[in-house]
């Protein structure tokens, strides 16, 4: 079943989205099947999350090599027009300068969320579905306590259609993880402040 069926999609458009102002008290707008997604502001330790996930995943790929991938953080991203969804992903690899407002799905390799306890059950599986509609090749999720802590870190790979569980690390373990190739090495305790 698509995921325009099992979806009413709502009267909002991507255009629409690309039409706003940002938002005064740096809350974030995303669009999901056509209705706004609202996240407060991040907390200090969602960022700090964040800017150290991004960190590890630039310096691996510049000791492999990849001058191809640039490493962003919370930046738009089409998922798709038809489905009215454009999200904001937390970290994301891309095959494209990072040049602009906001970027296409196709040119994503890895979209990382980092999840809080008020992320909903809901939430957390519609951003997931959108990502795999999108066809993205990697999906990492974070999974923080209302502390900063992370509690959980696990990496997805796109298997016809869906996302698969590639690899789980708990905290306190150094674990291997992959994007297009690249070795990625830390342990998930890592990225709490």
């Amino acid at each position: 079943m698509s995921a325009a069926l099992q979806h009413p999609v709502g009267p909002f458009t991507v255009k629409d989205w690309h039409a706003l102002d940002p938002r005064d008290d740096g809350s974030r707008l995303e669009l999901l099947w056509g209705h706004w997604l609202v996240s407060p502001q991040p907390t200090g330790h969602h960022q700090h999350a964040g800017l150290d996930l991004a960190i590890l995943l630039r310096a691996a790929m510049r000791d492999a090599g990849r001058t191809d991938l640039y490493v962003e953080t919370v930046i738009g991203v089409e998922i798709s027009t038809q489905l009215r969804t454009a999200l904001a992903p937390d970290v994301v690899v891309m095959d494209i300068r990072p040049v602009g407002k906001a970027f296409q799905a196709e040119n994503l390799v890895l979209a990382a969320e980092i999840w809080s306890p008020g992320n909903t059950a809901k939430e957390r599986a519609d951003k997931t579905e959108a990502y795999a509609v999108a066809e993205i090749p990697h999906f990492w999720t974070v999974e923080q306590n209302r502390f900063g802590a992370v509690t959980k870190f696990t990496a997805y790979r796109l298997d016809r259609g869906r996302y698969v569980e590639a690899v789980k690390a708990a905290p306190g373990t150094v674990t291997l993880f992959d994007v297009a190739g690249v070795p990625v090495k830390f342990d998930p305790a890592d990225l709490a402040p």
